[in-house]
C-alpha cells in the first residue's frame, strides 16, 4: 500500500477558504498560466494570447469564489480560436489506413 501525504493539499491555504477543492484546482490553473516575461502566457494552450490570459483570469475568479467571494463577477469572453472555446467532448479516433 502506498502512503499519501495530504498535508501538501492544505499547505499555505488561507483560513477563509470555504471550498478547498475549487481553491486547489484554481491555484493549479493559475500556476500553469504564468507570464512568460514577454507579455504573453507561458502555457502552450494559450499560444499567442497576452497575459493575463483567459484561463488565468478565470482561475483568479475561482480563487475568489473558493474564499467566499462573489460569484457574480463578469465572465471573461472566449473567442473561437481560444483553447478555452474547445469542446470538452472527446474526438473520435482517426480512421487508420491499411497498407495495400
Amino acid at each position: 500500500m502506498s502512503e499519501t501525504s495530504r498535508s501538501e493539499a492544505v499547505t499555505d491555504r488561507p483560513d477563509e477558504v470555504t471550498d478547498p477543492l475549487l481553491w486547489k484546482l484554481a491555484l493549479e490553473v493559475a500556476d500553469a498560466h504564468e507570464p512568460d516575461g514577454e507579455g504573453g502566457c507561458r502555457n502552450l494552450l494559450c499560444a499567442g494570447e497576452p497575459w493575463p490570459c483567459t484561463a488565468w483570469n478565470n482561475a483568479q475568479r475561482a480563487l475568489s469564489v473558493a474564499q467566499g467571494g462573489p460569484a457574480n463577477e463578469p465572465v471573461v469572453e472566449v473567442t473561437h480560436n481560444s483553447p478555452a472555446a474547445w469542446s470538452g467532448f472527446p474526438m473520435p479516433p482517426a480512421t487508420r489506413r491499411t497498407a495495400a
